[in-house]
């Protein structure tokens, strides 16, 4: 880190609005009532790790939402030349905070000892504003009425600025020990991504006036706009300034509940509880802001290769032979499978690490993982957090008595969901971690399970409030739907905890916050409210799940959790919840897959075909066209609908084969961009501005995706569409299933492509080298199949530059990474200059590839110009080739798909040359001078 600097600014206090991008809200409209007078700075200092530290007091007491808090310590910190932290707690005791150990991080110093001891207000310090500057951002403050604001280094553009005047639609800084409040001012051009988790019909681009709350909650995904099962406080805020763009990421740190209010010029925290934790993540790319964001959050998992085959599901796999029964459909359908799954089906009355002995009998179960198993398949359950309460289950005893559940006035707290009466697991307390550990390897040394499904973790609660047994009563009923509460419950409101001053607008209705949950009095280890605490429960069950599997045999963990928090993505994949069989939810899937690439958590799908209810025929075969391509790729249904296997119609059948095909053979690219998502945070799945941010013409574009930097899907998402529009940015885009069709978008544009039934529509961008393999029916087989090489030029250019890159490695070992001797990296070169064309590699660590025995066998060169098969002089490090009896070279020529109002007159080549044996794991170049057709 580069050394900071703080120091006065001798300005002409008139001219702070203007220069900091203070914006006086529209004259007509009228200001919301204020909420105090914010806050004075009294003294500042430097402190011995660089950072600043400053306390403040509060100007004016009032009584809106409780007292305030009177001193409150700042402390500032340019933690690295990108991440600005901004800390705001009260000075005289400590507040909950996500616990350190949970998600590691630095910690400010200790409070602040020098309070002023006089009643009599001290005054504050007189310069203003000061700043305190970094290499990449600074950060400016004024003393009375406290506000900051953080800017760019480079273009002295305001990215956040929470300075108010009376004009504002914002307050000045609240801070009560049940109310915070902060704003910033933001330019009305800003594209604003992220703060989820919630499905968003109008699609990834925040939109003003709508609500954001963040409190997990068990509300499915088929609710718009509501806080669902995940809280991610943190947004991209991207600005294109004179035709470029700049993004910058701000992160609230806090997991209490809040509502995020974006009026389209300014946007308002209002949080119930917790500190006041900011992190400003300088970017300037998209790429850039998510790779400093999971730098300080935890870098996304290592996923098992098999992960990214497709996966089925379904809720009502009534037996073992059920279950067998799917997987031989696939093998029959020749639809890809690797990973089958069971639901709580496989469970003995819902209970958690158990089997039921006459569905699931134990020994037919492990004669079914062995078969499977010895063709590379997986097999993984689902487990809930809640516990059932049953004296004659081992697991509950052993709980017990280890003392590891949420309790509620000294007695566990008594909740419902599937088993009926459960108490929760409190995995901030270390002794239920070891206890969830002992439980899961004594359950995989019964079943073998190769991962874990952790469900209903929000947490989700068929009650509400005090509960207790009910004498006399079956609960559940054998006959009801089981998720109607059963219990004998009352109403909890006596707390300011169950019932605080400010009410969020929690499950979309302004539910009260322990509505079907854990009461929010109940207290964790070491006193942790839930209050605080809640919005984390599923993030540090997925911690200690982690752990848990990691330590039984040494492998790769692969989990799957419904909630997530900030840091999720570091243990565990997600899935997007119960979402319908509707083409609105086929086409809000896309929107909530990169809204979490941005959050951190790259490996993530939707229910394909839709969790309830059944989905049409024409509807299924879409969905498994974009949900192939989704980076967790399962398709899941619920209880009651009928059955949606991709077999069960035989046009989805073909839909599948066609789009898993191409899934299959695209394996190692989307291996390799795990890879690079574990050491960069990188999305698997992104929005288009990730790859062209200053094309602001696909800055609201939720329609599409790319894989990587160069792979775009097209779906059809409309009722009996039989082609799509697409916008393509500048550049040659190539067909992946016919790659002598090319779409040449000089300036960007949309155009009209052909999509019947079973085509779904997927481009390679330019300059870009794609490894593929051949494919097969199981991820085990396809990744032993030679290896083509897809190089991609402009269509036409002289002069251009292409690469990509492999990551091969032993796919199960804990950990993903160079230099343990089971891993090998290729980066592929390739150039075109003067008809001559040169492919290259540069290999780091060999050795592991190589004992594998890959090979590339075939190069396919798209947009070459005037090319012809005679006029080829192909070398391979420096020798001829034509001599060697396998290989072959062809031409053919591009047929480019137009706008409709372009007459199309260009001419350009692919080149393919079948025959090669390259290994892998060696260095190698080709070139060829290329002959001039005539």
């Amino acid at each position: 880190m580069s050394s900071s600097s703080f120091y006065p600014l001798l300005v002409i206090f008139s001219i702070f609005t203007t220069c900091w991008g203070v914006k006086s809200s529209d004259s007509s409209s009228r200001p919301p009532e204020k909420i105090g007078a914010g806050y004075s700075l009294l003294s500042v200092e430097e402190t011995g790790d660089g950072g600043l530290l400053g306390l403040l007091e509060v100007n004016k007491k009032n009584s809106v939402y409780g007292p305030d808090i009177k001193h409150l310590q700042l402390y500032i910190k340019h933690e690295t030349e990108q991440r600005l932290r901004v800390h705001i707690t009260d000075a005289t005791k400590p507040r909950w905070e996500v616990p350190y150990n949970l998600l590691p991080r630095s910690s400010p110093p200790s409070l602040k000892k020098a309070l002023p001891k006089s009643r009599k207000r001290k005054a504050p310090i007189l310069v203003t504003p000061m700043e305190y500057s970094g290499s990449e951002l600074i950060f400016s403050f004024t003393a009375n009425p406290f506000g900051f604001a953080v800017r760019r280094k480079s273009n002295n553009d305001v990215l956040f600025n929470t300075t108010s005047s009376s004009s504002s639609a914002f307050n000045n800084l609240v801070f009560k020990d049940q109310y915070l409040e902060v704003s910033t001012s933001l330019p009305s051009s800003a594209s604003l991504y992220g703060l989820g988790e919630n499905t968003q019909p109008h699609g990834i681009k925040i939109r003003p006036n709508e609500p954001y709350t963040l409190y997990t909650t068990d509300a499915s995904a088929i609710n718009l706009n509501t806080d669902l099962y995940g809280a991610h406080p943190v947004y991209m805020d991207l600005r294109n300034l004179n035709g470029k763009a700049f993004a910058h990421g701000v992160l609230l740190l806090n997991s209490n509940g809040m509502d995020v209010v974006y009026r389209g010029d300014s946007l308002t925290y209002k949080v119930i509880g917790g500190v006041l934790d900011f992190y400003f993540f300088a970017g300037e790319s998209p790429l850039a802001v998510v790779d400093q964001y999971t730098e300080s959050i935890g870098r996304p998992a290592p996923m098992p290769y098999w992960a990214f085959g497709f996966h089925q599901c379904r809720w009502g796999y009534h037996n073992l032979s059920v279950v067998e029964d799917v997987v031989a459909n696939y093998e029959k359908a020749k639809i890809p499978l690797d990973v089958i799954w069971n639901d709580d089906d496989h469970m003995d009355f819902h209970k958690d690490f158990t089997l039921n002995p006459i569905a699931y009998p134990r020994k037919k179960l492990e004669a079914f993982l062995d078969r499977i198993h010895s063709k590379g398949m997986k097999y993984i359950v689902l487990i809930d957090p809640g516990i059932a309460v049953n004296s004659s289950y081992g697991v509950y005893n052993r709980a017990m008595a280890d003392d590891v559940f949420i309790k509620y006035e000294g007695e566990p707290y008594l909740a419902q969901v599937w088993p009926g009466a459960v108490y929760f697991p409190d995995f901030l307390n270390p002794k239920t971690v070891s206890w969830w550990g002992d439980e899961i390897k004594r359950f995989h040394e019964m079943v073998p399970v190769d991962g874990l499904w952790i469900d209903m973790n929000e947490a989700s609660n068929f009650c509400s409030g005090k509960c207790v047994i009910p004498q006399g009563i079956k609960c559940p009923s054998v006959t009801g739907p089981g998720w109607e509460c059963c219990l004998d419950c009352k109403n909890i409101t006596k707390t300011r905890w169950d019932d605080p001053p400010y009410k969020i607008n929690a499950s979309g209705k302004v539910a009260p916050i322990g509505f079907k949950t854990i009461a929010t009095s109940a207290s964790h280890y070491n006193g942790v409210l839930e209050y605080d605490a809640h919005s984390i429960y599923g993030f540090s069950q997925a911690v200690a799940t982690h752990k848990a599997l990691e330590s039984l045999q040494g492998k790769r963990p692969f989990i799957l959790s419904r909630s997530t928090f900030v840091g999720s993505g570091k243990y565990a994949a997600h899935w997007t919840g119960d979402n319908q069989g509707t083409w609105n939810d086929l086409r809000y899937s896309i929107s909530t897959m990169l809204n979490f690439g941005i959050f951190g958590v790259p490996m993530v799908g939707s229910d394909i075909c839709g969790f309830y209810p059944q989905p049409t025929e024409e509807l299924c075969n879409r969905w498994i066209e974009l949900g192939a391509f989704y980076p967790f790729s399962r398709d899941h249904a619920n209880y009651y609908s009928p059955r949606q296997e991709l077999y069960q119609w035989a046009t989805v059948a073909e839909s599948a084969r066609n789009a898993l095909g191409m899934r299959y053979k695209l394996l190692p690219y989307l291996y390799s961009l795990s890879y690079e998502a574990h050491v960069s945070g990188a999305p698997i799945a992104r929005p288009l501005f990730f790859t062209f941010p200053n094309y602001a013409e696909c800055y609201g574009l939720s329609t599409q995706f790319l894989l990587g930097r160069s792979v775009m899907v097209s779906p059809v998402l409309e009722q009996g569409a039989t082609n799509v529009t697409a916008l393509f940015p500048p550049g040659s885009w190539y067909s992946m299933f016919d790659m002598s069709h090319v779409v040449d978008s000089k300036e960007g544009a949309n155009v009209t492509l052909d999509a019947p039934l079973h085509v779904v529509n997927v481009h390679v961008y330019q300059n870009s080298i794609i490894p593929m393999q051949q494919g097969g029916l199981i991820s085990k087989e396809a990744r032993m199949t030679p290896f083509t090489l897809v190089v991609t030029f402009p269509v036409g250019a002289e002069e251009a530059d292409a690469e990509g890159s492999l990551f091969l490695d032993e796919d199960e070992l804990p950990e993903m990474k160079l230099g343990n001797d089971k891993s090998t990296l290729v980066n592929f070169y390739a150039s075109l200059s003067k008809k001559a064309v040169k492919v290259w590699s540069k290999v780091q660590e060999g050795d592991f590839a190589l004992t594998k025995g890959w090979a590339i066998e075939k190069l396919t060169v798209l947009g070459l110009d005037g090319v012809t098969a005679a006029g080829l002089e192909l070398m391979i490090d420096g020798n001829p080739v034509f001599d060697l009896p396998d290989v072959e070279i062809a031409t053919t020529d591009h047929n480019f798909v137009a706008k409709d109002d372009e007459d199309v007159t260009m001419k350009s080549l692919m080149v393919e040359i079948k025959g090669l044996n390259i290994r892998v794991g060696k260095n190698f170049a080709m070139s060829w001078k290329m002959g001039v057709s005539g």
